[in-house]
């Protein structure tokens, strides 16, 4: 199980906000990452499709960054991806929803 559980959107209210291109910066060896799925289409940067469906985006609280995925392929859910420990966990758990 991951360090740190998935959380839903609710808690944060209104001062979650989708990320800058400076947020995007630190998330830039992730981002890679993501790239490599064949599965995963990068609309903009840090927005991916999974077929003709938004399947991941981030978004930021304070100074934590959150990804927003829907591995389900219904529901979006919330991880951390603040540190590399937890950038590391969303990558399993894409590869696990996407069959990479």
């Amino acid at each position: 199980m991951p360090a740190h559980p998935t959380v839903t959107a609710a808690p944060y209210g209104d001062r979650v906000r989708h990320v800058t291109d400076a947020d995007l910066d630190r998330l830039d060896d992730l981002l890679g990452e993501l790239r490599t799925f064949p599965a995963l289409r990068e609309r903009k940067r840090g927005n991916f499709q999974l077929g003709s469906r938004a399947f991941l985006h981030f978004h930021s609280h304070g100074d934590d960054l959150y990804a927003d995925v829907r591995l389900d392929g219904v529901d979006f859910s919330r991880h951390r991806v603040t540190t590399r420990e937890e950038q590391a966990d969303l990558v399993a758990v894409v590869a696990a929803a996407v069959g990479g």
